[in-house]
């Protein structure tokens, strides 16, 4: 992880801008498992090219509407493609900015070590009091566990103890507390350097449930903020989809 930042820093000093041009700052609306890798690509963005970037984390389909009723904000990293495209079509993009920057993947963890097994095979037994997911009309994370939950076949019995958050954020809150015994999150929130940060987790078959894939793409407003332009850049390098890569995604 280190060794990735180092690489992605280097290639940031050297896309750099001139002293003279003038720092911006650009609004990001960032779905919530993508929090981690958000945040230290902020810290780079800010010490190589002198832009800001101010990031707002919550649920995908939350921000959707968000943006629709006017929030300020230049960019949108979704969890899923559905909003990104919407937006597209309504005409509240910047025609051509919008593409992939990760696909997700969706696991079962809980924060006791050793209550996960690596079948998710704790799912048929049942023997817990509450499972969290997130919305599944607002965060596509959720969506995927109602499909994957379907898959199993398990969907009437796990009904009644679902526990819902908000946002993936809020979902891993619950679990990481003990308000859940364990619940669907994402890969990258559970992950530290590519190993498991703490617990027990299984990584759910990607054929239990739909493509995560995630898009981003600035929004109208911000069509001359060159700060939205070179957030954009530094997400499509080679090097940037190799540091999103270690935190658990796949990239295109």
């Amino acid at each position: 992880m280190r060794c990735t930042l180092r690489r992605l820093s280097a290639l940031m000093a050297a896309l750099a801008f001139s002293a003279a041009a003038q720092a911006e700052v650009v609004q990001i609306a960032v779905a919530a498992n993508f929090t981690a890798p958000a945040k230290a690509l902020a810290e780079i963005f800010a010490r190589t090219s002198g832009h800001q970037a101010q990031l707002s984390f919550g649920a995908t389909g939350a921000f959707y509407t968000q943006i629709k009723q006017g929030a300020p904000f230049d960019i949108l990293l979704a969890a899923d493609d559905e909003r990104p495209a919407r937006l597209e079509k309504e005409g509240d993009t910047v025609a051509g900015s919008r593409f992939t920057y990760a696909i997700g993947q969706l696991v079962l963890w809980s924060a006791k070590p050793g209550f996960v097994d690596d079948q998710g095979a704790v799912l048929k037994g049942g023997h817990f009091a509450k499972i969290a997911i997130a919305n599944p009309k607002l965060a596509p994370y959720g969506a995927a566990a109602v499909e994957a939950m379907d898959k199993l076949g398990l969907t009437a019995a796990l009904q009644p103890k679902l526990v819902t958050g908000e946002s993936i954020g809020q979902t891993y809150n619950f679990i990481a507390t003990g308000n859940a015994d364990l619940g669907f999150v994402a890969l990258a929130q559970v992950l530290d350097g590519g190993k498991l940060k703490s617990g027990s987790a299984w990584v759910v078959p990607a054929q239990h449930h739909a493509p995560i894939i995630q898009d981003a793409v600035i929004l109208k407003r911000a069509a001359g903020n060159p700060a939205a332009k070179a957030w954009m850049d530094l997400m499509r390098t080679p090097q940037a989809k190799e540091f999103i890569r270690s935190y658990g995604y796949a990239v295109q």
